[in-house]
């Protein structure tokens, strides 16, 4: 029950004796007078105490009045120039809605937003007037979540700094446009792909921001704990909207951020109670709700609901009619009260009893127009941004109740509509600026032009004084950290280069090398492993003793396997992060991490390792957003493959990760087979984000499966990262017909024993290749045909894939993946090409099943050889009949697709 239907319950109860009960607040109220608030609530909570015994079962009324949590007398005095202030805040206003309104008058397809910055620039321009601190050093300084659609109204604060020019507010959400120009284009919300110098982090998916935001705080937190960088000073803010709250990443990790006593975090709810198409709780208050969740979750609550203005009325309300009235009236009606003027509010508001009336009578219709929601006042604003840093122990949110379309007047404040406002009439320009008495004419308002106060004005000397006060301006992303070293490869994976035949799985090859990499003097403590309550199944519990699993509170236990070799074992300086059942969690933590040498100056190695499956399929809208953000680590997919776990079944099995890797432009997607390939990729990839600092990221598959690990051949290093490389041939004898078998991952297994199969029985001379990477086969081959296209005099240049499989040998290509992974590079290669894979809903049963199944196992490669073979006039129809005879093939089931 909500905080609203509980109130109605409490003033509909029928009170059994009203003496006692006038004799009880009575004494409540003796109490307050004679021994203050502190004795008061210890009081109540002896009586609560009592009264949730079983036997009386009371539960308290969830939830505070819909009232300010910050009193008048707890009110701190306003630091600064108020006047100035609100000048600024509406010269912010109008140069955000002069960007949007320009550039949908110049392209009615371009969008934007106005609404959500007009009802959070109050908001925003309290915090970079006095709370949010930069640095112009990287690893100091607060961070900041911006609410995406508020992002011209940031624009707008770094034009009159002087950051951005007007011909960059001009190409607003004209990125390509501008750049012809020469100018800098403004994306649509924070990309720091996009504006790598000013934005930091990307919200613009919704619920990303609110998750990130908690779990960079928690970093912060960690890299502390283990003496990395010294943060204590720093908070995290993020400035959100109440109908993003409903996105599950939103909540999900609230009491993450209690339990670890996230006191650096500090979160801004733009309470506009309305949503894009309509009220966020129309037959609710968002506000109780909301409350109600995170006192629930641990969070420290501060209501910031009623402006200045409500004061004096509320200091004359002796009977509380402002209270009980406020009790009973649900969003969707503040939404009404919010779009209609003040006349509107007098007979329908104030006009619902006597008392309230009385409380109006000495207000104008338009005084009642201006009574400000507690989000719109500055003094109100600051009271709860400076009780919101003093708190310790816990996060705190403010919740700020605001009007969404503040000051558009009959143009939006408060419509349904309201979200999807982008044009305006000359007549709501000149309304508006009139509403925040903005130094334009006539002509400029209609005619929408930017306006920026002179250098030497008060405005623009007050703008910077604050700014250079905190540090500087914001927001900024710096961009370098010192470059860390890299091991030689023979120090960490010798063993899986010179496997000669060892048995092991990749998991296990990259554990090892995991471990010996976290013992490297200078990179050792930079690695960061994360795990997603999987340590145990990827092999990793020897590392629990190594290097401890990191915990804010450290051990405050004995573990059950204390006397093992590999104990639980949590410690506050702890290198492991495991998260729980939790990837959300896990791949925000992993974002932390990857961008800490942007967010910080700290470069960190990610190791984010954990099932495929729950990988990209389960939070692939995270993974776009920290490649947005230029994140630099390793996202490790192990039991990976459709048929590699065998007996999981459907939902458990992998078959298009890499597929959806692949398209994340910044994402280097490999499928290794063996333990070689795979030191030779983690090699490199280290090199390329650690010492190169170049922003990329690294998808690796890992197998789970054991089989003899060969040593890579001589002088494929390079071939290997680029994709492909030759692993082994076999030659029947002279003027036999050619195949080439490529393989991926595990099934490269089936390639290799295909191959033979070929020579032994048909006499088939076969190449065998090893796709590492389709992905990165089909990027170079990609760059080779543009460039060729682009120059049509210049002599062609031939991509990798291109040069390993030159000529008209048929090509066969199979994998663990659905065939568009193998497809990638069908179409840069001359030679008639087949593609073999795991297309469609996995199965239970064995890995030998699983593959003659999905017809990639040795059978169904040799098969589609020949079957390529004969479609060139190599072979004759009779020797593929041979063959599905031979193999015991059934050609009468259905396809694994279709069943």
């Amino acid at each position: 029950m909500s905080n609203l239907s509980d109130q109605k319950a409490c003033s509909q109860a029928v009170d059994a004796d009203p003496v006692e009960t006038e004799e009880w607040l009575a004494a409540l109220q003796s109490l307050l007078a004679h021994g203050g608030p502190e004795r008061v609530r210890a009081i109540l909570d002896q009586l609560a105490l009592q009264a949730r015994e079983p036997g009386i079962g009371w539960q308290p009324v969830r939830g505070t009045p819909y009232t300010n949590t910050i009193t008048v007398a707890n009110q701190p005095s306003f630091p600064g120039d108020l006047a100035i202030e609100e000048r600024l805040a509406s010269l912010m206003r109008w140069n955000a809605l002069a960007m949007v309104v320009r550039a949908n008058k110049a392209y009615g397809e371009l969008g934007g937003h106005i609404a959500s910055y007009a009802s959070a620039a109050d908001l925003f321009e309290v915090g970079f007037n006095h709370f949010f601190r930069a640095s112009e050093q990287p690893g100091a300084g607060d961070l900041v979540f911006y609410q995406p659609h508020s992002a011209p109204g940031v624009y707008a604060r770094a034009f009159l700094e002087g950051r951005l020019g007007e011909e960059s507010l001009a190409h607003y959400r004209q990125e390509i446009t501008a750049a012809s120009h020469g100018v800098q284009g403004l994306c649509s919300y924070p990309h720091p792909w996009l504006m790598p110098q000013f934005w930091q982090f990307p919200t613009g998916s919704m619920g990303l921001g609110p998750i990130s935001a908690i779990y960079q705080a928690r970093f912060m937190r960690y890299l502390a704990h283990r003496g990395l960088l010294q943060s204590s000073e720093r908070k995290v803010w993020g400035v959100f909207g109440d109908g993003e709250m409903d996105e599950p990443e939103s909540m999900s990790a609230l009491t993450l951020a209690a339990r670890e006593k996230l006191d650096n975090l500090i979160w801004v709810v733009n309470c506009n109670l309305q949503r894009l198409d309509g009220p966020v709780r129309g037959n609710g208050r968002i506000i109780d709700e909301l409350e109600a969740l995170f006192e629930g979750a641990g969070w420290r609550v501060i209501k910031l609901v009623w402006g200045s203005d409500w004061d004096g009325l509320f200091a004359r309300d002796k009977d509380g009619a402002l209270a009980k009235a406020f009790a009973q009236t649900v969003d969707g009606q503040l939404q009404t009260f919010a779009a209609k003027d003040g006349r509107y509010n007098r007979e329908h508001f104030f006009g619902q009893n006597p008392q309230l009336a009385a409380l109006a009578q000495g207000l104008t219709d338009e005084q009642i127009d201006r009574l400000k929601r507690g989000g719109h006042d500055l003094v109100k604003i600051h009271a709860a941004y400076h009780a919101a840093m003093q708190t310790q122990g816990q996060p705190c949110v403010i919740l700020a109740q605001t009007k969404k379309g503040y000051g558009m007047g009959d143009a939006g404040q408060g419509r349904m509509t309201t979200h999807q406002q982008k044009k305006l009439e000359p007549q709501d320009l000149i309304a508006f600026r009139n509403r925040f008495n903005l130094p334009l004419s006539d002509e400029q308002a209609a005619n929408i032009e930017f306006y920026r106060p002179a250098d030497d004005s008060p405005e623009m000397r007050y703008l910077h004084a604050r700014r250079q006060a905190l540090g500087g301006y914001m927001p900024q992303r710096h961009a370098r950290a010192q470059a860390l070293a890299v091991p030689a490869l023979s120090q960490y994976g010798e063993f899986a280069v010179q496997a000669d035949g060892k048995e092991m799985s990749t998991t296990m090859a990259f554990v090892r090398m995991l471990g010996t990499l976290l013992k490297d003097k200078e990179l050792g403590p930079r690695v960061v492993p994360i795990v997603a309550d999987e340590a145990r199944t990827f092999g990793m519990a020897n590392l629990f003793k190594q290097v401890g699993i990191y915990s804010s509170n450290g051990q405050n236990y004995e573990p059950e396997d204390i006397g093992s070799l590999m104990s639980y074992r949590e410690a506050t300086n702890g290198q492991i992060l495991e998260e729980g059942i939790n990837e959300a969690g896990a791949l925000s933590s992993w974002t932390a991490a990857a961008t800490s040498y942007s967010v910080h100056g700290q470069p960190m190695l990610p190791f984010y390792i954990y099932y495929s499956m729950f990988g990209f399929q389960r939070v692939g809208d995270l993974i776009w957003a920290a490649a947005d953000q230029r994140s630099r680590g390793f996202l490790i997919g192990a039991t990976a493959g459709r048929t590699t776990l065998g007996g999981e079944g459907l939902q458990h099995q992998d078959g298009s990760s890499l597929v959806q890797a692949a398209m994340v432009p910044n994402c280097r997607a490999y499928d290794p087979c063996f333990a070689g390939e795979l030191a030779v990729i983690l090699d490199h990839g280290m090199r390329e984000m650690l010492e190169q600092e170049r922003d990329v990221f690294y998808y690796i598959t890992l197998m789970n499966e054991n089989y003899s690990q060969p040593t890579l051949p001589s002088s494929v290093e390079g071939d290997v990262v680029k994709g492909m490389y030759k692993f082994d041939e076999h030659k029947a004898g002279a003027g036999r017909p050619l195949v080439r078998l490529v393989g991926s991952g595990t099934i490269l297994r089936e390639v290799i024993e295909a191959a033979q199969l070929l020579a032994q029985d048909w006499q088939i001379d076969t190449e065998i290749w090893s796709a590492t990477s389709f992905s990165e086969l089909a990027r170079d081959a990609r760059e080779a045909e543009r460039w060729n296209r682009l120059h049509p005099d210049a002599a062609p240049r031939p991509s990798h894939v291109a040069r390993c499989l030159a000529g008209d040998a048929p090509i066969v290509a199979a994998s663990d993946y659905v065939r568009a992974w193998p497809e990638l590079m069908a179409c840069h290669v001359d030679a008639p090409f087949l593609a073999l894979g795991t297309d469609g809903f996995g199965r239970s049963d064995t890995r030998a099943a699983l593959r003659q199944f999905f017809e990639v196992d040795k059978h169904q490669v040799a098969l589609a050889a020949l079957t390529a073979l004969r479609k060139q006039g190599a072979l004759d129809a009779s020797i593929c009949a041979q063959a599905i005879e031979r193999y015991q093939i059934n050609a009468s089931c259905p396809s694994s697709w279709s069943c």
